[in-house]
């Protein structure tokens, strides 16, 4: 789907991002961690080609992702970041139609797709109004649904990369959106979502990569991974990790 072999990034004299690895796979979220500064987004911008690499070099399915022409690439290639804005009061379901964009479908057909990433990212109810009158968390479930649209129905071959969608939301809806997005990976679409919470990956990805510094501490399943040692190690947590009583995934718990 989409794979990373030995990216660096460099910004004038310093390394930001060196020695990455990873693979994104088909029906997986792939979870990455890390402090502020570890270089997460900095990580998603090199893999969406937002950000020139160094060293390394980025595939989307058999071809590197530089040789994907732009509109071919936006319908395999769907990219939320930190922060999405628009200044003009345009209404929930034309700002989700703007994942359309890269698609010659026809009028009717992108309509549906808008109500049902709509629906898919817990967003109906918002439909009709102005994109203005949002609070943040609105906001950022109407985007998550733009970007389902643009990759809508999510089949093998689309990847959706998230910067941190959560961070706007309170917990019901942080569960609801993590709750799309496992839908989304489940229709056969490869995820990558950058979290802060442990717990929330811990739930909801396959597999991790842990941060630190611009490189990988560590990469592997969330048992591997969400392990008291290495969580101390990269973030100075003093960390109990037990098992979540009903689900059986990692529960941590700061000491």
């Amino acid at each position: 789907m989409l794979r990373a072999e030995n990216l660096e990034v460099r910004r004038g004299a310093r390394c930001v991002l060196q020695g990455i690895d990873l693979q994104l796979r088909a029906g997986e979220i792939f979870g990455v961690l890390g402090p502020n500064g570890a270089g997460k987004s900095t990580l998603l911008g090199a893999l969406s080609g937002e950000l020139a690499v160094t060293t390394g070099q980025v595939w989307l399915a058999d071809r590197p992702l530089h040789r994907w022409p732009s509109r071919e690439r936006a319908q395999r290639l769907a990219v939320l970041p930190q922060q999405s804005s628009l200044s003009f009061g345009f209404r929930v379901e034309e700002v989700v139609a703007m994942g359309r964009l890269p698609h010659a479908e026809g009028r009717a057909a992108d309509l549906l797709v808008v109500e049902q990433a709509l629906a898919a990212a817990d967003a109906s109810h918002l439909e009709g109004r102005s994109y203005l009158s949002l609070s943040g968390g609105e906001r950022q479930r109407v985007h998550l649904a733009r970007v389902l649209a643009q990759l809508w129905p999510g089949a093998e071959g689309r990847v959706l990369l998230l910067d941190e969608p959560t961070s706007a939301l309170d917990p019901l809806h942080q569960h609801s959106i993590l709750q799309a997005v496992r839908g989304f990976a489940e229709r056969g679409a490869a995820v990558m979502v950058i979290l802060h919470d442990l717990n929330l990956a811990a739930r909801y990805c396959d597999q991790l990569l842990l941060m630190d510094d611009g490189q990988a501490h560590m990469q592997g399943s969330v048992e591997a991974v969400l392990r008291p040692d290495p969580l101390r190690e990269v973030f100075g947590l003093d960390v109990l990790v037990q098992r979540h009583p009903e689900r059986g995934h990692p529960l941590v718990v700061v000491r």
